[in-house]
């Protein structure tokens, strides 16, 4: 990867998201946990979800991942409140086709994960952006089987 490469994939948009990912921090009392990592480069993502009639009602994440990964879990905690499991998976789907398929960038109300699209190129991330998307459903699921 050039230098010039690294400046476009590290755009100022992805850093401002970077550097003010909501819902930080852990829950004291989740329903449902989940802890993602990447093992090629050691991110991770913890999510704890609070869940009411199918939806997300509470949710923190603890993000421990490179600029990529802290701007997916950003576009993610922007639009997670709300949110039925059946709609992250299918976000969660979304963003990997997109990542590595070529597909189009996830539906309303993630279409901010478009501003991820130029680490397409680059496989070596796809892991770290993926894992707040993986976390929640995960938690989500957590939380319902203790339902």
């Amino acid at each position: 990867m050039s230098d010039s490469d690294l400046i476009k994939l590290y755009s100022t948009r992805i850093l401002g998201l970077a550097a003010g990912i909501p819902h930080l921090g852990r829950l004291p009392a989740p329903q449902g946990t989940a802890r993602r990592r990447s093992p090629l480069c050691g991110s991770t993502v913890t999510a704890d979800v609070v869940v009411e009639d199918g939806r997300i009602a509470g949710f923190a994440q603890d993000v421990k991942a490179c600029a990529l990964g802290q701007a997916s879990a950003a576009v993610l905690g922007e639009v997670v409140i709300g949110r039925t499991l059946p709609e992250l998976q299918a976000a969660r789907d979304a963003l990997r086709a997109m990542l590595k398929e070529g597909g189009p960038v996830p539906a309303a109300p993630f279409q901010g994960y478009e501003v991820l699209l130029p680490a397409r190129d680059y496989k070596n991330r796809h892991a770290s952006i993926l894992l707040a998307l993986e976390a929640v459903c995960e938690a989500m699921e957590a939380a319902q089987a203790a339902a």
